[in-house]
């Protein structure tokens, strides 16, 4: 390998750097940022390759992709002796909403809802972004979600004291989270454009893959009831550049390494300039 690759294969291994990959988690990214939006159905040895990379091997691939199938994730068919797996029916509004958060605007809170709902786990409200207020009561910020089975919600407007509602997150693991991804990716903003296709497009599936960890657990609260040193903005600020930086490289690669059961993906997609679209649109 020549001292340029070398350099830059290194960015990549400094991401990886105690990112702790999953194998299942982060095969969901790579349906999520590349497959869904171009037909959603790809070749085992594509995710094979692709998942090496970034190491995972392919025993820990085909365990991942057994269980994500199991889970009712994924769904297999085979086209004479290879296999492909294309996301499950049931999986779809989970992708979708999580996509929204990635590359959609941001959809402002219009007040909380409070909600009092016994039924609720701790871990259910947490997965819901909600704040414990006590007891069998949870609030978050009010963007339309549906109540969840069994609770009574209550729609209230902004408190005079905004800033005390922060309280009922653990907002300092999330501060710690964006903090991390900050320093992580912060030597691709320079080295982005040089980077190689291949090496562009794993850089992109791992800044979505930490970025999206950190996202979907964020109740993404008003400024005024954010600490004042919160970094989800400037995590915010560089998902979205480096995503637009890494994706026409990137996208090369997806089109002529990427094989699905009609053969190589296509580069571009209506869905994925959508996405870079709205990523130029979307402001904090």
């Amino acid at each position: 390998m020549r001292q340029g690759e070398m350099a830059k294969r290194g960015l990549i291994d400094g991401i990886l750097e105690g990112m702790a990959l999953r194998s299942a988690a982060f095969i969901v990214t790579v349906y999520g940022d590349v497959v869904v939006p171009r037909g959603g159905v790809l070749w085992t040895g594509t995710l094979i390759e692709v998942c090496e990379r970034v190491g995972i091997s392919e025993s820990l691939v085909r365990t991942a992709v057994s269980r994500l199938v199991a889970a009712h994730r994924l769904r297999g068919e085979r086209l004479g002796r290879r296999s492909y797996y294309r996301l499950d029916a049931s999986a779809q509004r989970e992708f979708d909403q999580a996509a929204r958060l990635l590359y959609k605007p941001e959809v402002p809170a219009r007040g909380w809802q409070i909600l009092h709902a016994p039924d609720l786990t701790e871990d259910e409200a947490r997965h819901q972004r909600m704040g414990h207020m006590g007891g069998a009561v949870f609030i978050r910020p009010d963007r339309g979600q549906p109540v969840p089975e069994g609770a009574l919600p209550f729609l209230a407007s902004d408190p005079p004291e905004l800033g005390r509602i922060g309280q009922f997150w653990d907002l300092s693991a999330l501060h710690q989270r964006y903090l991390d991804m900050l320093v992580r990716f912060a030597p691709l903003a320079e080295a982005g454009a040089a980077l190689s296709d291949e090496m562009a497009l794993i850089a992109r599936l791992l800044l979505v893959h930490d970025y999206r960890g950190v996202l979907l657990r964020d109740p993404r609260l008003p400024q005024p009831a954010l600490p004042p040193d919160w970094q989800g903005h400037e995590a915010r600020a560089l998902f979205r550049r480096l995503y637009r930086q890494l994706s026409p490289a990137a996208e090369r690669w997806i089109g002529t390494h990427f094989e699905g059961s009609g053969g190589f993906l296509p580069e571009k997609t209506a869905e994925s300039e959508a996405r870079l679209a709205d990523l130029c649109q979307a402001t904090d």
